[in-house]
């Protein structure tokens, strides 16, 4: 494998089913040794379990500066979906690479560790940096440790490129998230009886309802912001539980709801508006009825949103590197922000659609991985002072 090309090491990743619900220590263990072939030292930062890890490694000088490669190495599950091909192990058609993760994003991972023997052989006046993470696709959640402890040393990566899936288009920002559940604990009792009791569904609607209130105030023109799609923070309920049986009035009603923030907007916001109407407007009625009803609210994740200046330096690395400065947005999330918190400024740009990930039958072109290859080549001469 020394010598391995992006789609031998493309196949290798694939056939780590690293799903975020599993570990992804197998696959970790395989760069690590990889990366030891070459003579580079690794550093594993474990979650509580002990079953993933985040690994960092350098090539380069041990000195400030230099730029971070990061990349997650967890998948969405397969679960459900109608594939045509086994989604874990790689296959070729009419010049795509198919099987889960392809896009997102082992495809850009495979190209950092087929550029690894260039890095290593060529005479870096500036380091590169390899940060591959776990839990990014349930809410950027592996990654924030390994930040935790880079932010406590003295030599500090002076930039990021994150790999998504951009079509090596050049991104410098994306919406941040906040999801949060809503908890309503009403008052049961026979539905023949109905206003005796607390009916926490339809409390739990007045309550979705004001959040469709608020989104109407974030969707106003005054709130928009033309280099994101849609222009303005989103807010949405995805899921709802509650009820027993028809003839129970029920006394328990849960619901999921996203804030999709533009980077400017605090999302938090939205969450504190609905507490305060629950508390104003919803809960007197509850109580009214029944003293020890309830509405609790409780985050389930979040991240930051990113808007790196299209005049920083990050931001002319990543034009140099993908040849264009016709900078983007996109509209998924990434770990960019989490590094941008970390005094790293970031951008984002990778090989692949997002309009392939998540779904059936994912795949990347062989082209894109080979423009992220020829990319990296780039990347490595700017780091030896050439360009």
């Amino acid at each position: 494998m020394s010598d391995a090309s992006s789609r031998e090491l493309l196949d290798r990743l694939i056939g780590f089913a690293t799903v975020s619900r599993d570990s992804n220590l197998e696959l970790i263990r395989f760069i690590e040794a990889y990366l030891a072939e070459h003579g580079v030292q690794s550093e594993l930062f474990f979650n509580e379990e002990g079953t993933k890890a985040n690994l960092f490694a350098t090539i380069g000088p041990l000195v400030s500066g230099g730029v971070v490669l990061s990349g997650h190495t967890d998948v969405v599950p397969v679960d459900g979906q109608a594939w045509t091909v086994d989604p874990f192990r790689l296959t070729e058609k009419d010049g795509r690479l198919y099987g889960r993760g392809t896009a997102d994003m082992k495809g850009f991972i495979a190209s950092v560790l087929a550029a690894v023997p260039t890095f290593v052989q060529r005479t870096l006046v500036t380091p590169v940096h390899l940060a591959f993470s776990y839990d990014e696709e349930v809410g950027c959640l592996g990654v924030r440790p390994m930040l935790a402890e880079l932010e406590k040393r003295p030599f500090k990566p002076r930039l990021c490129l994150i790999g998504e899936p951009t079509e090596l288009k050049p991104v410098l920002g994306h919406k941040g998230k906040l999801a949060m559940r809503c908890e309503v604990r009403g008052a049961a009792c026979h539905s023949a009886y109905a206003p005796y009791g607390v009916n926490a569904i339809e409390y739990a609607a007045q309550l979705i309802g004001r959040l469709g209130v608020i989104g109407e105030q974030l969707a106003h023109p005054d709130n928009h912001d033309q280099r994101f799609d849609p222009p303005f923070s989103t807010v949405q309920t995805g899921v709802i539980k509650g009820g027993r049986a028809l003839n129970i009035v029920p006394a328990e009603c849960e619901f999921d709801f996203e804030v999709r923030a533009l980077p400017d907007f605090d999302a938090q916001a939205v969450a504190d508006q609905l507490q305060a109407f629950a508390h104003e407007h919803v809960l007197p009625k509850m109580r009214a009825v029944q003293a020890d009803t309830d509405i609790r609210l409780r985050p389930l994740s979040a991240y930051p949103g990113l808007a790196t200046p299209p005049e920083s330096e990050a931001a002319r690395l990543l034009a140099l590197l993908s040849n264009s400065s016709e900078f983007g947005t996109v509209a998924f999330g990434t770990e960019g922000g989490l590094f941008d918190q970390a005094g790293i400024p970031t951008v984002v740009c990778g090989p692949g659609s997002m309009d392939q990930g998540h779904k059936p039958d994912e795949f990347i072109a062989l082209d894109q991985l080979s423009g992220c290859d020829g990319m990296l080549l780039r990347l490595a001469d700017y780091l030896c002072g050439d360009i």
